[in-house]
């Protein structure tokens, strides 16, 4: 089992007091706290070896370089992903997802086609889609859940046809939890000729990813949801796919020659690289990934369901509460709202009291609409995390439930 104490001492900001009191950090699904390793390495980024990559033949050019294509070579292997190429290091999650919508689709979805999402879709994987369709005239269709927060599959067969080209779906919502079965959406939008574009921001962290067994055509996910830095990503991409895709933006780096009279581009990853890459937030990322990867994945997920499983037993005992998204293998967030409490005054309350959760519609619109609901306060876990802090989060909606009633 994780030595949680242990696990914690590495993460400084876990000593804060908020209020005069210790702080409960339960935002994780937003973004992560970050370890001591994270912290050091951008710290002696930009002390040491603060130098541009891919274009110098000084020292310190060579070395960051170097490290950010070791970083790009560890992620690789986390994720499963055949070859190094096969990564490409953006701004986050979402400049993924509009990557694979501007450059993938701009190119092979056409007038009178049409793309799945799924509807506990995170805005970053259904926005995108939505603007891609109305530029090429393409319809949008939704794969609905029910009210457990279990996506109806068997609804998928009346959705796919031959002009089905994109099928886009989350690993692990990030508002209901909900990790759906994948493999068998992959292999029926494959049949049809469709590709299979995965958020994996919160599956990526909770029980990870083998891009490879799973068969997903692009997988996408941001480093600060992974005890990284912000403003760093990934998007995965089958190598062909990759090539046969154009660049979604031109500038530096993403070339290979250049004249008036014409361009041509870099190879894969590189021209979908443009500009001064993010190479702290890369490297960084990779300090990131080689902490959680001193874990065993079986220990963080059974420590996380335990977690999960307190939160969850507790808060289910306070009368009028009622928590969203009830599938048996959700990962380790919990939404809930109480009847007749606002979920803004609930959360507002709790962070008087030193615990952080997240209130509002998680950028799910969709989702609440399905609820008929404007809002949910989520709490959501990591592996620093304890059962006493799933147990304060209890007492705390607890007790706002004796103020606000």
């Amino acid at each position: 089992m994780l030595e949680v104490e242990k696990i914690r001492g590495e993460f400084p900001i876990l000593e804060r007091r908020v209020y005069d009191r210790p702080l409960v950090y339960l935002d994780n699904g937003a973004t992560a706290q970050k370890p001591r390793c994270v912290i050091d390495t951008v710290d002696y980024l930009h002390r040491e070896l603060n130098a541009n990559i891919h274009r110098g033949v000084h020292f310190l050019s060579e070395e960051a370089t170097e490290r950010y294509e070791q970083a790009r070579q560890r992620i690789a292997g986390f994720i499963g992903a055949a070859e190094k190429e096969e990564v490409v290091f953006t701004a986050g999650a979402t400049a993924s997802l509009n990557t694979v919508a501007y450059a993938w689709g701009g190119r092979f979805v056409h007038e009178g086609d049409n793309i799945v999402i799924s509807e506990m879709e995170h805005h970053s994987n259904l926005v995108p889609w939505q603007m891609l369709a109305e530029r090429c005239g393409a319809e949008i269709r939704v794969l609905p859940f029910d009210d457990e927060g279990r996506l109806m599959t068997e609804r998928l067969a009346g959705l796919l046809d031959r002009r089905t080209k994109v099928v886009a779906v989350t690993q692990a919502s990030n508002t209901l939890g909900t990790r759906p079965e994948l493999r068998p959406i992959i292999d029926a939008a494959h049949a049809v000729g469709a590709v299979v574009v995965v958020d994996g921001c919160q599956g990526v962290v909770h029980g990870g990813v083998d891009v490879q067994a799973l068969d997903c055509d692009f997988y996408a996910f941001s480093g600060h949801k992974l005890y990284g830095p912000t403003g760093i990503g990934v998007l995965y991409g089958k190598r062909a796919l990759l090539e046969a895709m154009p660049p979604f933006l031109g500038g530096g780096d993403m070339v290979d020659r250049v004249s008036f009279a014409r361009t041509t581009y870099a190879p894969v990853p590189l021209k979908f690289e443009a500009g001064t890459a993010n190479f702290v937030g890369a490297i960084a990322l990779g300090e990131a990934v080689k902490f959680v990867q001193q874990f065993a994945p079986a220990d963080i997920e059974a420590h996380e369901a335990e977690l999960l499983r307190r939160a969850t037993e507790r808060l289910s005992a306070i009368e009028g509460l009622r928590i969203y998204g009830t599938t048996a293998d959700k990962c380790a967030l919990v939404s809930f709202n109480v009847e007749g409490v606002h979920p803004y005054d609930m959360g507002m309350i709790l962070d008087k009291l030193g615990i952080a959760v997240r209130t509002g519609q998680h950028c799910a619109e969709p989702v609440m609409t399905h609820y008929g609901v404007t809002g949910m306060c989520r709490a959501s876990f990591a592996l620093y995390n304890t059962l006493a802090e799933a147990d304060a989060l209890a007492d705390g909606v607890a007790r706002a439930v004796r103020m606000l009633r």
